[in-house]
This record gives C-alpha cells, structure tokens and sequence, in this order.
C-alpha cells in the first residue's frame, strides 16, 4: 500500500498531511492548485508527465474525478493546509478574486 501524503474527508474536503510534499491539485481543465506547507496558490509549473517525477519534486497530484479521491468533477473544494488554515477553491469562480478564499483562519 502507497502512502499518501493527504486525507479525503466527507465530500469534498482533502486535508494536507506531509510538510515536505506540496499538492498539485488537478480539477477537470480548471486551472491547477498547489498546497504547500506555506499556503495555496495556482501552480504556474509544468505538471509532472508520471508519479515518479512528482514524488522526485517533492510533489503528489491529486485527480479530483479519479475513484480514488472524489469519483467526479467538484465545483468547491476545501483544503485544509499546514499553515494552520481552511481554504474554499471555487471552481465556478475561476481566474477572480474569490477563485481561493480562505474559509477559516484556523480550524485547529
């Protein structure tokens, strides 16, 4: 068994685990998210082609619509980050100012 570097929880939240890792977190062809452990932004960087070029870059993609995380296509998505704080990435808000808002200053 892999071990993952983040935890799905209820419906649409994934919950970052691993300091050393940041998430690239891929959501149909919006643009793609990365968490680190200090903070979230959108991800300007070339996408690794395979997990093993990911893992080489301290990365792990997420596929919001795999079966393994979601199973479709989400408009909202929570992250909680290692920065002590929830993020709400709206999907339906995309290139705004309320693309990535943070929902909870700390959820601790």
């Amino acid at each position: 068994m892999n071990e993952k570097n983040f935890i799905i929880s209820g419906r649409n939240t994934i919950i970052h685990k691993m300091k050393k890792f940041d998430l690239l977190i891929v959501n149909a062809e919006s643009p793609v998210v990365i968490v680190s452990n200090r903070g979230i932004g959108v991800y300007k960087g070339q996408l690794p082609a395979k997990r093993s070029a990911a893992k080489k870059a301290y990365q792990e993609v997420v596929q919001v619509d795999s079966s393994e995380i979601f199973g479709e296509e989400k408009t909202l998505i929570f992250i909680q980050a290692l920065d002590g704080k929830e993020y709400k990435i709206d999907y339906s808000k995309t290139n705004t100012a309320n693309f990535i808002k943070v929902h909870q200053d700390s959820y601790i």
